[in-house]
C-alpha cells in the first residue's frame, strides 16, 4: 500500500469532505480551503486585526465585547 503524503494533518473521510465541497463550489482543494479560512477569519474578526485590516469600503459591524474582556 503507498503511504498518502499531505502537507495538511487530515484523515481519510476529512480529505473526501474536502474533495466534495471543492467539487461542488468549482474549486481546488486549495482554493477552498483557503476560501474557508477566509470566512472563518471574517467571522472571528468582523473589523479585521492589526495585521489585516478591513477593505477602506467594507461595511463592518461592530462586535459586543463579552463581559470578561471589559478588563
Amino acid at each position: 500500500m503507498k503511504k498518502k503524503v499531505r502537507t495538511f494533518s487530515a484523515n481519510d473521510q476529512e480529505v473526501v469532505m474536502l474533495e466534495a465541497l471543492a467539487s461542488y463550489h468549482g474549486f481546488s482543494k486549495s482554493a477552498m480551503l483557503t476560501s474557508l479560512v477566509k470566512k472563518e477569519f471574517w467571522r472571528v474578526f468582523p473589523s479585521g486585526t492589526e495585521a489585516v485590516k478591513a477593505d477602506v469600503n467594507a461595511w463592518v459591524k461592530e462586535r459586543k465585547k463579552h463581559a470578561a474582556q471589559d478588563d
